[in-house]
């Protein structure tokens, strides 16, 4: 259950560091924070899935040893883009895991969905200190993922500012003295609309998250809620605990980023401004601490911070992330692939918001729960899943 292991330092200058998702709304910044502190790191590689223009951009700027374009399509452009720059091009999947294999001493593994759970292991397995920004990875293969990070000795810190912050007040050399961890969420841009409202909500509409600025998949995700069940899932392998001791409390402000509850009563928190560079730049310096260029947080001019019990009726994804965390097996596998293809049809607009979870939900009940040891067996059961959720949607 366990998957935060080790925690040793690695000193070495410059630091050796890949980026799995370089493009994206995380490894922008963390691109930012490695050209803040240049002299710091050598980039190793910088991966992403089709954004030429940018990754040529990052590669230029950061001078990598090699650059990687999931998409092999777009190979011949990026080949181009870099031409006499000595940086190396790769594309496929194949190649993915090559740069996550490079000797480099930190990974942030920002790949979204399932497509970054090969990568990822292949970090893992190196022995890197992975930064990991990806939540299907866990929630698909939680059990593998930690039995990989015992085995080769990694080092696995999360980046989602929840579990970031559960980690710096977590006691982990007493972990029976935590009763329970808390994470909140803050409710994303519908937490005061009915099913009605609900109902005629536009893509448009959910993808403005009204604290953080983040992709398109996950700011529907916070929309549905569907991110704070998928972050219960992750919580239960990341830290010792089990399944009873995980709550979520609805914190509008964004401010409290967790909580970790002691049995003496105490309850320790994480604070700090909704900026996803605070939690990059923690996995990125650990285990020491860096300066960071973001507002400073002033209680004082907030002047109120409030808390509410989640609506499960409004957000059954609460309840199915919860129910699919006490069944186990393959079954967190399908309804984190099926969720990926119902926000992809409801972007295209061919489901409703409401159909998004109904989606998922019925996806779940067509494919039994297996025992998944494998990645390969997690890798059909996320293909399976994804057919019979694209079915749904069409039939």
């Amino acid at each position: 259950m366990v998957a935060i292991q080790s925690f040793r330092s690695k000193e070495m200058e410059p630091r050796r560091v890949t980026v799995l998702g370089s493009t994206g709304s995380v490894g922008c910044n963390t691109v930012s924070m490695l050209e803040s502190e240049s002299g710091q790191y050598q980039v190793e590689a910088l991966t992403a899935r089709s954004n030429v223009k940018l990754l040529a951009e990052q590669a230029r700027r950061l001078k990598p040893k090699m650059v990687v374009l999931s998409d092999k399509s777009f190979y011949r452009d990026l080949k181009r883009e870099l031409a006499g720059s000595g940086v190396e091009v790769l594309a496929g999947a194949e190649a993915l895991v090559e740069a996550a294999s490079l000797n480099a001493d930190w990974v942030m593994a920002a790949i979204v969905g399932t497509a970054g759970l090969a990568p990822t292991l292949a970090a893992i397995r190196h022995g890197a200190v992975v930064a990991l920004a990806n939540k299907e990875c866990l929630v698909s293969a939680g059990v593998l993922l930690t039995k990989e990070v015992k085995k080769f000795g990694s080092d696995l810190l999360p980046v989602d500012s929840e579990h970031n912050g559960i980690f710096q007040v977590f006691d982990f050399n007493h972990p029976e003295g935590v009763e329970k961890i808390i994470l909140t969420a803050s409710g994303g841009p519908f937490r005061c609309f009915n099913r009605q409202q609900m109902r005629d909500v536009t893509p448009e509409e959910a993808v403005v998250h009204p604290n953080w600025e983040m992709g398109k998949k996950i700011s529907i995700d916070c929309a549905t809620m569907m991110n704070k069940g998928l972050e219960r899932i992750e919580a239960f392998h990341l830290f010792p605990i089990e399944q009873k001791q995980i709550e979520i409390l609805i914190h509008p402000q964004s401010v409290v980023h967790s909580m970790v509850a002691y049995c003496d009563g105490s309850v320790l928190a994480q604070l700090g401004t909704p900026d996803m560079r605070m939690p990059i730049a923690f996995t990125l310096a650990w285990p020491k601490r860096i300066s960071v260029p973001v507002a400073r947080l002033d209680l004082a001019e907030i002047g109120q911070l409030t808390f509410e019990h989640p609506n499960e009726t409004l957000f059954p994804a609460l309840r199915l992330a919860r129910e699919v965390l006490e069944e186990g097996g393959s079954a967190p596998a399908v309804m984190s692939a099926a969720n990926e293809i119902a926000v992809e049809g409801f972007l295209e607009r061919r489901i409703g918001f409401l159909e998004i979870i109904e989606l998922v939900e019925r996806t779940l009940c067509k494919i039994p729960p297996l025992k998944v040891e494998t990645i390969e067996e997690v890798s059909e059961v996320d293909s399976e899943a994804r057919r019979l959720a694209k079915d749904l949607i069409t039939g």
